[in-house]
């Protein structure tokens, strides 16, 4: 018995040391700012008073602690704590399918860092939690009004809403996301063509909306256009691998009116640059920066993936290193809006 006693206590303490030890190699790689960061979850609502999650980042004096898990990312920032600075720029950033307000924490973070407030929406039914709204008709029209209900939200309720200097705005958008950025700065989509386009050059996208049985595989599916409105507020917008960019082709980047910066990944099989990336480069012609990512693929562009991390999304091909890329494509997002959304 007390040999059984012994093995148990070994085996206990043992377990104790591992747990403290993947503890503080957690704390010790969490993601972190050389300027304090401040960050909360709030609640915004949309124009019909639904509810939705924001993640909110912002420049702050306060000590941050590494201590906040969002989703699989831990931060190294101080929740909760007052903003620091006034006219800040804002920039709202748009998860890919499935993602959520952790999928570009880094680039938040790096932000944030550099003066900007930071707001991520998470999705309604098109998040890591909930994927109710991929059968619905108005899943993409939706994301859109979410973007600009996250905008009135950080310009109205939040609590450093004054602090905001209303003519500096800029939006992120990754894959879905990014159509959803686009549709906020003027893009034109024509939902009709996706039925015919999943008939004759299959990708990604379409295998996801298949197995939904979603109505924009129907050929009679209505445009929704009147559900795309621009929200003029945004000034620029970067977009990195976007999804769905042949619904908007050929008139229907006509209206876009910002600066754009453009990213995509040379190995990106989830979202073709052929039928993505490329027309909507061709489409804006001067208003576009584009970057080509040499060894990324689709998922390079999220947030780089500490222990919690999904392989799925976070085994990159070959020896490409994404937290080199993301430091580099991070300070070029900053430089952009920069560059763009300038004082007045």
């Amino acid at each position: 018995m007390k040999k059984i006693m012994k093995w148990f206590g070994r085996i206990f303490i043992g377990i104790v040391v591992l747990v403290c030890g993947l503890v503080g190699y957690a704390m010790l790689t969490a993601l972190r700012t050389e300027r304090p960061v401040g960050f909360q979850i709030v609640q915004a609502t949309d124009a019909d008073g639904q509810p939705f999650v924001v993640g909110v980042w912002y420049p702050t004096q306060a000590q941050p602690w590494p201590t906040t898990l969002l989703g699989v990312v831990l931060m190294d920032v101080a929740r909760d704590a007052p903003v620091s600075g006034h006219d800040l720029p804002l920039v709202v950033i748009s998860h890919g399918n499935g993602g959520g307000p952790a999928s570009h924490a880094d680039l938040a973070l790096a932000l944030a860092n550099a003066g900007y407030i930071v707001a991520a929406p998470m999705h309604t039914g098109d998040n890591y939690a909930d994927q109710s709204a991929l059968s619905s008709v108005s899943w993409l029209s939706v994301r859109t009004k979410e973007l600009h209900a996250t905008v009135d939200y950080m310009l109205k309720d939040w609590q450093g809403h004054d602090r905001i200097n209303l003519e500096r705005i800029g939006a992120f958008g990754f894959s879905a996301g990014g159509f959803t950025v686009l549709t906020a700065v003027g893009t034109q989509p024509d939902l009709r063509i996706i039925a015919k386009h999943c008939v004759e050059s299959p990708e990604l996208v379409c295998d996801l909306l298949r197995s939904v049985n979603s109505p924009y595989l129907n050929t009679d599916t209505p445009t929704m256009g009147d559900a795309f409105l621009p929200d003029l507020r945004i000034k620029a917008a970067v977009v990195a691998a976007p999804g769905l960019g042949f619904t908007m082709v050929p008139n229907g980047l006509d209206n876009v009116r910002v600066p754009i910066q453009l990213w995509g990944a040379e190995d990106d099989i989830n979202v073709p640059y052929a039928t993505n990336t490329k027309l909507i480069r061709e489409a804006l012609g001067s208003w576009v920066e584009f970057h080509s990512v040499a060894g990324a693929s689709h998922f390079s562009f999220l947030t780089p993936c500490g222990l919690l991390g999904p392989p799925a999304i976070c085994k990159d091909q070959g020896q490409f290193d994404r937290k080199a890329f993301h430091m580099n494509m991070n300070a070029s997002v900053i430089a952009f809006f920069e560059k763009n959304l300038k004082n007045p």
